[in-house]
């Protein structure tokens, strides 16, 4: 039998399993509580991404990693809806790195502000298929049969 190759593991800080984790659902507006919302509809964002999190996440000065992992709630395991995110709230000592961020909910809470924000969200690129017509009245298929 040949040995498989293993890919080296890249290296992670101490405590990184101690870091909360972050799904799109979390904070997803179109989801239920049973389909793992946790934060209130009112202050939810529909359909956020991995990346959006990651953007705004990456300016709040604590440690961000993504990990390539599906939510055990998610109906579709589909790419766009692979992504966990795991941040470092505390440090090893257990206190609080960012008094703005004391929970988790406060977190959340705060990516849910702050993705609608992005200019991917406020400027969304033009597409060939979106710049198109729309096409008046409907095209045959074919020819009517008798």
């Amino acid at each position: 039998m040949a040995a498989a190759a293993a890919r080296p593991m890249p290296k992670r800080q101490e405590g990184f399993e101690k870091w909360i984790c972050l799904y799109p659902a979390y904070i997803n507006k179109d989801k239920s509580r049973a389909e793992g919302r946790r934060i209130p509809k009112e202050k939810a964002v529909s359909a956020p991404t991995f990346k959006e999190i990651i953007d705004v996440l990456s300016v709040t000065g604590l440690q961000v990693a993504g990990e390539r992992k599906i939510y055990c709630r998610e109906k579709s395991k589909e790419p766009p809806y692979w992504g966990r995110i795991r941040v470092q709230l505390k440090s090893p000592d257990g206190e609080s790195i960012d008094p703005n961020f004391k929970t988790r909910e406060d977190l959340m809470v705060h990516v849910a502000e702050k993705i609608p924000q992005l200019k991917s969200r406020t400027n969304p690129k033009q597409t060939p298929e979106t710049q198109q017509q729309p096409q008046q009245g409907k095209q045959a298929k074919g020819k009517k049969r008798k």
